[in-house]
């Protein structure tokens, strides 16, 4: 059994900041890419930022300039800081982790998600 559980979530003005974190746990051999993806009200799910076993980072348009993507590879563990946040970033977070289970192989874990809120 693998679980992904993200945290960090919640309300901020416009112009903030959050921090973000997920971690992965259970019967894990080793995590591959882990990355953030948003679902804003009316539309559809998005990548955000990825990072792989390696750090090497990709992002959104959007996003770039102000989030930032980082990883601790020891507690399977990856991290979104969001600064200068907009109303536009609202949306419930998402974190996937690509792994490779003890039991059941390569695949995909989503966690449940987490609200970000951003008033204007």
């Amino acid at each position: 059994q693998v679980r992904v559980v993200e945290s960090g979530g919640g309300l901020v003005q416009a112009g903030g900041s959050l921090r973000l974190s997920c971690a992965a746990s259970g019967s894990i051999r080793s995590v591959n890419a882990m990355g953030w993806y948003r679902r804003a009200p009316g539309k559809q799910r998005e990548l955000v930022a990825v990072i792989t076993g390696g750090g090497s980072t990709n992002y959104a348009d959007s996003v770039k300039g102000r989030f930032t993507i980082s990883r601790d590879n020891v507690k399977n563990t990856v991290f979104l800081q969001m600064n200068s946040l907009k109303p536009e970033d609202t949306a419930l977070y998402y974190c996937k982790a690509m792994v490779e289970s003890q039991l059941h192989g390569p695949g995909d874990y989503w966690g449940q998600g987490t609200q970000v809120t951003v008033s204007s």
